[in-house]
């Protein structure tokens, strides 16, 4: 999994430049952890303090997960802004997910300000122990096919080629 940053309106002159001009500083992008548990599975703590929860959204297309936020001010533009510390506005981030993950039961939850998603390995990509049966007569069953001792694979016309 490949966490990318990723903030596609702001560059960072016009960071500087808003920053400068309205004395706050410039929307900073959500800080996260990201860890796998003893199951496989992924996941993700993204800190979201004062987001409404409606306003966060995340969403799974082409292996990309993008999780989007916003946070708006509680004053107006009637208030006169002594200090505005805080980021505002619109957060996006990014995990480029890759593959052996079951990106279709994804869960998310948000509580006390902190986003958590649980990305669940796909049992297809699970370590799993294949069993060797040994069949009776001297031939034994690898991979679907039987293979008689001294002979051709079972099926094949045994002719030689030329």
């Amino acid at each position: 999994m490949t966490v990318i940053r990723f903030d596609p309106f702001r560059d960072p002159l016009e960071r500087l430049l808003s920053m400068a001009a309205t004395g706050t500083r410039a929307p900073l992008g959500m800080p996260m952890d990201v860890y796998r548990a003893g199951d496989g599975s992924y996941h993700v703590e993204a800190d979201l303090p004062g987001v409404d929860p409606d306003s966060v959204e995340v969403t799974v297309e082409h292996s990309t997960l993008m999780i989007r936020a916003e946070r708006t001010p509680h004053y107006g533009d009637s208030e006169q802004v002594i200090v505005a510390e805080r980021p505002q506005g619109s957060f996006t981030r990014q995990l480029s997910l890759g593959e052996g993950v079951d990106s279709e039961n994804l869960t998310a939850a948000y509580a006390d300000g902190v986003l958590h998603l649980i990305i669940p390995v796909s049992p297809r990509t699970q370590a799993r122990r294949v069993e060797i049966t040994h069949a009776p007569g001297g031939s034994r069953t690898i991979s679907g096919s039987t293979a008689e001792q001294g002979g051709a694979p079972a099926g094949s016309t045994g002719g030689g080629g030329g």
